[in-house]
């Protein structure tokens, strides 16, 4: 706020002059956008500063000077002034007494400025000079942005008025003109009448006090009435036009916004099926490079396995050394074979079992993958019912857009939750395959750490046993030795030995034997185990061949979806074209009712022309017959004189017969 008061302190130091306190106080107490002036007398300096304050100023709109006693020299450097202003909407002169180039300023302030929309001349002198009066009124004409205009007491005469009519045929933004109080008269009113067919924007023009007929003011409301009434269909057309636009452009706005997130839609569910595909091809990878490292490790225990039977062969041809001991360890080999032949039966049961309970649970597996496929049936038909429905309620949505708007937003609500639904059943039966196929891989990995363990420790029973014999063997030797060299000494004694070691290389040869038909069983057991997994594997191959052909029917149906869905937009389009071909159909109605308008305002034009015409003919008659009063009057006032001097000429005459004896009674005799 004290910007300006600086401002306009320094101008004024910078011109020679003082700036006023009643100004500085003004301008300190107003409104940044607003200057109030009203009854400051203002000195030249002051009106030279505030022209060049008035000229880099951005923010003033409205601007008072009424009753300044503005010099002429100080109006033209404010007028100069505010030809640079490009912001100030209200300017207000009145009672300032212009005149003469103070005029001609304000013409060419009028003809300058594209942002003064109201001017208040109330009380001044524009129309004394009728050359610098005309300047202004043509500067009027090439005005396109002044709105109001105040003229009120301006001294304009019937030549003044002419020129304001020659202005307002060309003026094209004037909508309110105040010319009363001046001596516009018949002729400056007929001027003006005639001047208002041309002009459409003018619907206030107040001529009271100029000594203007009663008809020709009568004529003035007409057409400021019309000229009103035009205006107000002009703004309700306009108004119904920019609804109209409006409409339009929400639609368009509302069906490209709809049409976009059809699209996103569809490019996250793209993008979902791609995400899904690929980590379901990820998945089966995974589990076949798990197969492959599972067909490692039973190769690498078959070998061991291929070992640990060579070495077994070499222990039995090491054995067979031992014939005589092995012919009475023979029985106890059948009768382990029957136990093993036994046992061996009962593993097949217990394999005929796992076979069964892997059979059931297949049949279960088979059976929550028959009421997946009959939930995703039902999804489907509720699918199918839902897009019925969606059907029904798009034909339903040709009568009214609401329940359109309100119908797509639910059936696309829906569509949302069955494929959530959908997409929550799918990621259910894939938790349940992760979870069992993590289920087989830590049973897997348990199998094979107890086989490993198992085989570790045949290996730690061979190494003890090869150890063991060549121990025996070692002590064979020496014992043959020592039996040669005392073979009289101690024949019974080695004999009594021999038994014992006997009795000993059968028991180690029972536990071989026993070993080896545990490695034989666990080799079998393992070999099961393997046949499972692969039966297993072979079961899950189906399960994600079942699970690919879903994925390639929710594909099928997606692209399904798609269809329609590009069915629907296009069927969207079908309808926003119709519904823009209704509006243009309304606009060309709109035209119609234009072109009718101005049909009606053309008869109305020809309607007033014969009307002005017949009121000149009124008016000539009237004229003729005042005319003809006038001299009727001037002979009764001649009649009226004539009687006049006959009756005084009358009264004389009775007066002097009146008068006439007397006169001759005092006269002397003859």
């Amino acid at each position: 706020m004290e910007e300006l008061p600086r401002s306009y302190s320094r101008l004024c130091r910078e011109t020679g002059g003082e700036p006023q306190e009643a100004v500085l106080q003004q301008l300190r107490a107003a409104p940044r956008d607003r200057m109030d002036l009203a009854t400051q007398s203002l000195t030249l300096d002051t009106c030279r500063a505030l022209g060049e304050l008035l000229q880099k100023d951005a923010q003033l709109t409205e601007l008072v000077l009424s009753d300044c006693m503005l010099s002429e020299k100080g109006a033209i450097l404010l007028l100069e002034g505010l030809c640079a202003n490009t912001v100030l909407r209200v300017l207000d002169l009145k009672g300032n007494n212009l005149y003469g180039d103070a005029v001609l300023a304000l013409g060419k302030l009028i003809r300058q400025s594209k942002s003064i929309q109201s001017l208040t001349l109330e009380w001044n002198r524009l129309g004394t000079w009728e050359d610098a009066f005309a300047t202004f009124c043509r500067a009027l004409a090439c005005n396109g942005v002044l709105r109001q205009l105040d003229l009120r007491n301006n001294q304009i005469s019937h030549q003044g008025a002419e020129e304001l009519a020659l202005a307002l045929k060309s003026n094209s933004s004037l909508q309110q003109l105040d010319l009363r109080w001046n001596d516009i008269g018949l002729l400056g009113g007929r001027a003006l009448v005639s001047c208002l067919p041309s002009n459409r924007t003018l619907w206030r023009l107040e001529l009271a006090g100029n000594n203007v007929p009663s008809d020709v003011l009568r004529a003035v409301e007409q057409a400021m009435d019309h000229n009103q009434d035009r205006q107000a269909t002009f703004r309700k057309n306009r108004a119904h036009t920019r609804v109209l636009s409006e409409e339009v452009r929400h639609l368009r706005e509302e069906k490209s916004k709809q049409f976009m997130d059809l699209m996103e839609t569809i490019e996250k569910q793209r993008a979902e099926m791609a995400r899904s595909s690929r980590t379901s091809a990820t998945r089966v990878g995974q589990l076949q490079e798990a197969l492959a490292e599972r067909h490692s490790i039973i190769g690498a225990l078959k070998a061991k396995l291929q070992m640990t039977e060579a070495a077994l062969a070499l222990s039995e041809q090491k054995a067979q050394d031992l014939g005589e001991l092995l012919a009475t360890t023979e029985q106890d080999q059948r009768d382990l074979a029957e136990r093993q032949a036994k046992e061996h039966r009962l593993a097949q049961q217990e394999a005929a079992e796992r076979e069964s309970k892997l059979l059931r649970d297949l049949s279960a597996a088979n059976e929550k993958n028959l009421l997946l496929r009959n939930q995703v049936d039902e999804l489907e038909r509720k699918v199918k019912s839902q897009q019925d429905q969606l059907f029904l309620t798009r034909q339903e949505l040709t009568n009214t857009s609401a329940e359109l708007k309100m119908r797509a937003v639910q059936a696309e609500e829906r569509l949302e939750l069955e494929k959530r639904r959908s997409r929550q059943s799918l990621a259910d039966s894939e938790q349940l395959r992760a979870k069992e196929v993590e289920h087989m891989t830590r049973h897997l990995e348990e199998s094979e750490r107890a086989m490993q363990e198992r085989v570790q420790r045949l290996e730690a029973v061979r190494l003890s046993l090869e150890e063991e014999l060549s121990r025996a063997k070692a002590l064979a030797l020496s014992e043959r030795g020592q039996a040669e060299e005392e073979l009289v000494k101690a024949r019974n004694q080695v004999r009594l030995e021999e038994q014992q070691r006997l009795a000993h290389l059968e028991e180690k040869l029972r536990l071989l034997a026993q070993a080896r038909d545990e490695a034989q069983s666990t080799c079998l057991q393992q070999r099961q185990a393997a046949a499972e997994a692969q039966a297993r594997a072979g079961q899950l191959g189906l399960q994600l061949e079942g699970l690919r052909r879903r994925l390639e029917e929710l594909q099928q149906e997606l692209s399904n979806k798609d269809q329609e869905k590009v069915a629907e937009v296009a069927r969207v389009r079908v309808e926003f074209q119709e519904q823009n071909g209704r509006l243009q159909a309304e606009l060309t109605a709109q035209e119609a009712l234009k072109e009718k308008v101005a049909a009606l305002e053309r008869q109305l034009k020809a309607m007033a022309s014969d009307h002005r015409e017949a009121l000149l003919d009124r008016e000539s008659d009237n004229a003729s017959l005042r005319e003809k009063l006038r001299l009727r009057e001037a002979e009764i006032a001649r009649i009226r004189e004539e009687e006049a001097q006959r009756a005084s000429f009358l009264q004389n005459a009775v007066l002097a017969y009146v008068q006439g004896p007397p006169l001759r009674a005092l006269s002397p005799q003859k």
